[in-house]
This record gives structure tokens, C-alpha cells and sequence, in this order.
């Protein structure tokens, strides 16, 4: 299925703006990632009530005398949860600003974006009020890993403007969002049994085991599905850019995770840099899986022919 893209720019695209606010989104792909990741450690070591009062730590921005390991770990934690906000709030404010330089859907998905943001720093703020209730802990990540997905589709749309890319058939768009959706409910099970220590419960006194047992039968056919999805990229007609090669290492993620999911096991979550790993590459899947959907639709519309933007970097 070729792509027939119509332009989105007016006569007064600016491909520098484009540039920058490219670079801008895919700084917050890293940071939310890392976000992710800081949430897995902040969780793993028991940090979660570090900090008891919310947004600020012992009623201070800094808590200098009352840091050690645990209440680093949450207030860093809120500290990069309050840089992605301003950042997003960047975003959205120059995309409706300067918006007649921009692609017309930029502004809408900066702002879904923003949004959930807001949606997550109430969660969070709940989070600590209610003592880590495990819905909470749940609808957080589940929050945290929405955004990783819109923010790494929203900077590969950007990455690819003024690129006059073809589109997979559809049959393979729906193998990608079968292969997302199933990855997605695969972390948020992981997610659901980890805010209860349903993994730690089972190994330790042997409660809890159907949670464990549902999340390693869930996770076989969505590595199925992501491997499929980079095996069947031969298949592919040309002109796809990077999508092929962003698909083959959402593969190598998978492999990835199963090894850390044998590990985390194994060692009996005695490892908390390996059971960390195990979530931030969820949350890096996740991001490649969206930046692959985010191709799928082809080129967003062409540029003036005279404006191209850097070559991409991917990130996230």
C-alpha cells in the first residue's frame, strides 16, 4: 500500500522550527524512558513513601538532610516527572504559537500529550496519599507507558516531514498494532503484579502464584507477535526508510526481556538491577513499537522542496 501523502505545511514551513522541535521530542522520548526506568528502581527498593509529602520532599525542593538511596530515588523521580512537563509545555506552547509553520496535527497531539501528563502527576500525588494502593501503582505506569508511546510516535511523525515515504501493506499495520496492544497488556499485568509483590509472594510462600503465571503466559504471544512482525519485513516493499530496521530491533528487545524475565526469576528478585532492566526495556519496546505504528502511516506531507530536516536520530 503506497503512501499519496498531501502536504499539512503551508507556503510558511520553517524546517528549522521543525529541526528543533524534533530534537526537542525526541529528548523527551529519553526522558521518559529513563522515567520508567527510575519508577521500576523507585518501586524495587522500596521507595515509594520516601518522600511523604507530595510534590515537595519533607516540605523542601531539595531534601539535603534527609537524602540516602530510597529518597534520591523518589524525588529524582519527581524531578524528572516536573523537566518532562515543562518540556511538554514547550512544546505544546510553540506548536499553537507558530502553528502555521507547523503540520496541522502537531499542536492536537502536544497537547494530548501535556494532558496526560497532568493526568500523571495526579496519579502520582494519589499514589502517595493512598499508600501505594496497588490500582494506583498500576494506572501510574500505565500512564507513564501511554506517554512513552505518544511522545516516541509524535517525534518519528516529525523525524519523517518533508520524506516522501511509502506506507507497509495492511496487513502488516495490523500485525504492529496487534503486537502493541499485546506488549502493552503484558506490562501493565507485570505492572498490576508487581504493585502487589504478587512475584515476591508466590516465590517466597507460594500466594499469589496465579498473577506470575498469567504474566508468563501472556508474554509468549507477544514475543510471537513482535518477532513475526520483524520476520515478516522482507516482505515489505521498498521505501519504507527505517521502518524494517526499527521493527528487527523491537525483536532484539524481545530476546532481551525474556532473558531478563529467566534472570529476574532465577535469582529470585534477590538482582534489583536486573529486575529494573526488566522494565525499562518493557518501556523501551514500548516506544519502538509506537515509532514503528507511528511509520506505518507513512509520510505526514511533504516540505517545500527545498527543505529537508537533518537526518533522524532515533531515540527511545
Amino acid at each position: 500500500m503506497a503512501a499519496n501523502p498531501q502536504s499539512d505545511l503551508g507556503p510558511g514551513s520553517d524546517p528549522v522550527l521543525l529541526q528543533r522541535l524534533c530534537l526537542l521530542a525526541s529528548h523527551l522520548v529519553v526522558a521518559l524512558v529513563a522515567l520508567v526506568g527510575i519508577g521500576g528502581a523507585t518501586r524495587v527498593m522500596e521507595a515509594g513513601l520516601a518522600c511523604p509529602d507530595w510534590p515537595l520532599c519533607y516540605g523542601q525542593f531539595l531534601p539535603g538532610r534527609h537524602m540516602n538511596v530510597q529518597v534520591f530515588l523518589e524525588w529524582f523521580h519527581r524531578l524528572d516527572a516536573f523537566v518532562v512537563g515543562v518540556a511538554l509545555l514547550v512544546l505544546t506552547a510553540a506548536s499553537y504559537v507558530l502553528r502555521r509553520r507547523l503540520p496541522g496535527w502537531l499542536p492536537w497531539a502536544a497537547a494530548g500529550s501535556l494532558l496526560l501528563v497532568a493526568v500523571q502527576g495526579a496519579l502520582g500525588a494519589l499514589t502517595v496519599s493512598q499508600l501505594l494502593a496497588s490500582p494506583l501503582v498500576t494506572a501510574h505506569l500505565a500512564t507513564a507507558l501511554l506517554l512513552v508511546a505518544l511522545c516516541s510516535g509524535l517525534y518519528q511523525r516529525l523525524a519523517i516531514v518533508g520524506r516522501d515515504l511509502a506506507a507497509p501493506p495492511l496487513w502488516w499495520l495490523v500485525l504492529a498494532a496487534i503486537a502493541m496492544g499485546l506488549v502493552l497488556a503484558q506490562c501493565l499485568l507485570g505492572g498490576s503484579m508487581a504493585s502487589q509483590w504478587a512475584a515476591d509472594q508466590c516465590l517466597s510462600q507460594g500466594n499469589g502464584c496465579s498473577w506470575l503465571l498469567a504474566h508468563r503466559q501472556l508474554a509468549m504471544p507477544a514475543a510471537l507477535a513482535v518477532l513475526a512482525l520483524a520476520a515478516t519485513t522482507p516482505l515489505l516493499p521498498p521505501g519504507l526508510g527505517q521502518l524494517p530496521a526499527l521493527a528487527l530491533a523491537a525483536a532484539g528487545l524481545v530476546g532481551l526481556q525474556v532473558a531478563l524475565g529467566f534472570w529476574t526469576l532465577k535469582l529470585q528478585l534477590q538482582a534489583p538491577l536486573v529486575t529494573i532492566g526488566h522494565q525499562l526495556t518493557a518501556a523501551l519496546l514500548v516506544g519502538l513499537l509506537a515509532a514503528v505504528l507511528a511509520r506505518c502511516l507513512g509520510s505526514p506531507g511533504k516540505a517545500l522542496s527545498s527543505a529537508r530536516l537533518a537526518p533522524e536520530v532515533i531515540h527511545g
